[in-house]
């Protein structure tokens, strides 16, 4: 199994940026996708996570209103549309896959694979 994740790079404040998740290795309808986010010095973050038909999503509050997470199943791919970015969005940012029958969606735990990351700087 493997997660790609791309798109990150640098955006200034008010601006936006979409990062993408390719997986390949499962079967991608039968996982739910998450994004997680680690930024120096703090523990990995809950952010965004939708299920495998795409019609239960669920966003962290600092990012509510702003991020969109969507996936295209035919694609093999989960992507994070961030707007309005702030300087404290800086991190790394994680794509998740996790069984599509846990009703969990916030811990990192329940999800069993992880792509490498992918920076996301916010200029201020």
């Amino acid at each position: 199994v493997q997660l790609q994740a791309s798109g990150g790079g640098l955006v200034q404040a008010g601006g936006s940026l979409r990062i993408s998740c390719a997986a390949s290795g499962l079967t991608f309808s039968n996982y739910k996708m998450g994004w997680f986010r680690q930024a120096p010095g703090s523990e990995r973050e809950f952010v965004a996570a939708i299920n495998w038909s795409g019609s239960s999503i669920f966003y962290a509050d600092s990012v509510k209103g702003r991020f969109a997470i969507s996936r295209d199943n035919a694609k093999n791919t989960v992507y994070l549309q961030m707007n309005s970015a702030k300087p404290e969005d800086t991190a790394v940012y994680y794509c998740a896959a996790a069984s599509r029958s846990t009703p969990l969606y916030r811990a990192p735990s329940v999800y069993n694979y992880w792509g490498q990351g992918t920076q996301v700087t916010v200029s201020s």
